[in-house]
């Protein structure tokens, strides 16, 4: 693929990335937003587009779980392990109602049971905001449960429910400007991780890792809802070590989600 830098100058991003692959994406959706443009998400297109860019595994949760059915969008979810294309594969992830915090904890624990390892939650999607006391209750019922939590909203709200409580937790919203803010609660949190989706500063990966281990950091891509080629050029052109980006390019993700 070949794309242009901010002077306009093309490059081709594949020949930058080089044999980089990814072995597994802690961040994949199926299913679509019925208020945004985009593409609908079906599964087999989904691991089709995993694919095309070497990306061996996704941790994939279903927006119908988060959006609509919470029941019936996880077995839609769980459904997925057996499915493959051309050489990708999903690792289903559970998701939860934070609007519903009884039947949240109930559907946790029907999930650990049926062997999930993790959990998604979709504050933003859900109208939920940290302080909310569903939240709190959810991110303490999922570690209860050995849970590793997904989450997506502003790391320098959603980290407080989560603290003080031994979670493993993956905030997958963490942008670049926010860097700061996580690192420092991420320094008295060891089980604090965050996405590379949004880190995409010119040294924000090696910031990271710096200050609190690249073993904090995992590859997400929001594959299809967002672009998986730029987490990836950032990934290959920075300035880890080829066993620092082995492990945040799924080393990193399977400790916590497999």
């Amino acid at each position: 693929m070949t794309i242009r830098d901010g002077a306009g100058t093309a490059f081709d991003a594949w020949r930058l990335i080089g044999d980089l692959e990814v072995t597994l994406d802690a961040d994949v959706l199926v299913g679509a937003y019925p208020d945004r443009d985009g593409p609908p998400g079906a599964p087999g297109e989904v691991l089709r587009s995993l694919a095309r860019h070497r990306i061996r595994a996704g941790a994939v949760a279903s927006l119908r779980a988060a959006l609509f059915d919470v029941r019936s969008g996880n077995d839609e979810a769980l459904a997925l392990r057996e499915l493959r294309e051309e050489g990708s594969s999903f690792a289903p992830v559970g998701t939860v109602d934070l609007r519903d915090p009884v039947g949240a904890a109930r559907e946790l624990e029907r999930l650990a049971a049926g062997g999930v390892r993790a959990v998604r939650l979709f504050p933003d999607e859900q109208g939920v905001e940290a302080g909310f006391p569903s939240v709190g209750h959810v991110a303490r019922r999922a570690t209860a449960l050995g849970l590793t939590v997904l989450t997506g909203g502003d790391v320098r709200r959603f980290w407080r429910p989560f603290a003080g409580i031994g979670a493993r937790v993956v905030f997958l919203d963490t942008h670049f400007y926010h860097l700061g803010d996580f690192l420092v609660v991420a320094a008295d949190e060891p089980g604090f991780h965050t996405s590379t989706r949004l880190l995409n500063s010119p040294d924000a990966l090696e910031t990271a890792a710096a200050e609190v281990g690249v073993d904090r950091l995992l590859y997400g891509s929001r594959t299809p809802h967002a672009e998986a080629l730029v987490p990836l050029l950032r990934l290959a052109t920075g300035g880890l070590s080829p066993a620092e980006v082995a492990a945040v390019a799924g080393g990193n993700a399977r400790r916590l989600l497999s």
